[in-house]
């Protein structure tokens, strides 16, 4: 009796484990278009809380820039 709750027990583990499911990892992306006077400072602080540094450098990982120059109309992903 006892093995046939384990081998039940296992195959319903085993049918969770295979079904897909959203992990939730890549959410989704927020866009923001820029706007005259933006910079990825100003952007990184009113999209980000905490260190802004580390949210420009996101910003920049994200879209591959170069650096920090974005122009007006420009869209880029907010990680």
């Amino acid at each position: 009796m006892f093995v046939k709750i384990l081998l039940i027990a296992g195959s319903a583990l085993l049918i969770w484990s295979a079904i897909p499911r959203p992990s939730g990892a890549h959410g989704h992306k927020v866009t923001y278009r820029v706007r005259a006077y933006d910079t990825l400072w100003t952007i990184a602080a009113d999209h980000y809380s905490g260190d802004v540094r580390g949210a420009v450098w996101q910003i920049e990982t994200a879209n591959h820039l170069q650096g920090a120059t974005i122009s007006p109309g420009q869209l880029i992903v907010l990680p």
